[in-house]
C-alpha cells in the first residue's frame, strides 16, 4: 500500500512539473505555420534532458538532441510534434509523449506614415489598427485607405488592407501618405 501511494505521489509530482512549463506556452491557432523568429518549447514526458526552448533560425531550422537539424519552416505545431515523435520512436524510445508549444511569435513590421516604425511582438488576432497603436499612431500625413500588407509564405504576397484587417506574424504593414 505504501509503495502504491509513493508511486502515485511521484506520478503527480512529475505531472505537475511537466504541465507547469507547458502552461507558460502561448495559445496558438492550429493552422499557424512556424517561421524564422518563432520561439517554441519542446518537451518529452519523463525526459527532462530533451526539454528545449529554442528559436527557429533564419533558415527555418532548429537543432534537437538525437535528431540534429530539423526544418520547421511552414509546419504547424502538430506537424512538429509528429516529426519529433517519429524521429524519437524506435531508435530512442518506445512510445514518446511529445509536446510542442509556442513561447513567442515572430514579430510583425510596420513602416511608412507611423510615428514609431519598426518590428513589434505579434499576438494572435491582431489587426492593423492595433499594430498602428503599438507604433505610436499615425502621422498627420497618413492615409487610412492606403494600407499594404505583405504576407510571408512560400511566395510573398502584397494585398490592400484596411484598418480592421487581421495581420499575421511576420507580416510587413506599409502605411502610405495621403494626398491632400
Amino acid at each position: 500500500m505504501i509503495k502504491y501511494f509513493s508511486y502515485c505521489c511521484s506520478f503527480i509530482v512529475l505531472l505537475c512539473c511537466f504541465t507547469a512549463k507547458a502552461d507558460e506556452a502561448v495559445v496558438i491557432n492550429d493552422s499557424y505555420r512556424l517561421g524564422a523568429g518563432d520561439t517554441i518549447i519542446i518537451q518529452v514526458y519523463g525526459e527532462e534532458e530533451l526539454t528545449l526552448e529554442t528559436q527557429v533560425t533564419n533558415s527555418g531550422t532548429i537543432n534537437y538532441p538525437f535528431l540534429g537539424s530539423l526544418t520547421l519552416n511552414g509546419l504547424t505545431i502538430k506537424q512538429v510534434e509528429k516529426l519529433i515523435y517519429d524521429g524519437l520512436k524506435g531508435d530512442y524510445f518506445v512510445e514518446p509523449s511529445v509536446y510542442v508549444g509556442m513561447v513567442e511569435y515572430r514579430p510583425f513590421y510596420i513602416h511608412g506614415e507611423v510615428k514609431k516604425p519598426g518590428g513589434y511582438p505579434y499576438q494572435p488576432g491582431m489587426t492593423v489598427n492595433q499594430a498602428i497603436a503599438l507604433a505610436g499612431g499615425l502621422t498627420e500625413r497618413a492615409s487610412q485607405e492606403k494600407i499594404l500588407i505583405s504576407r510571408e509564405g512560400t511566395k510573398i504576397t502584397t494585398e490592400q488592407g484596411t484598418i480592421n484587417s487581421k495581420i499575421s506574424a511576420g507580416d510587413t504593414i506599409t502605411i502610405e501618405q495621403r494626398f491632400f
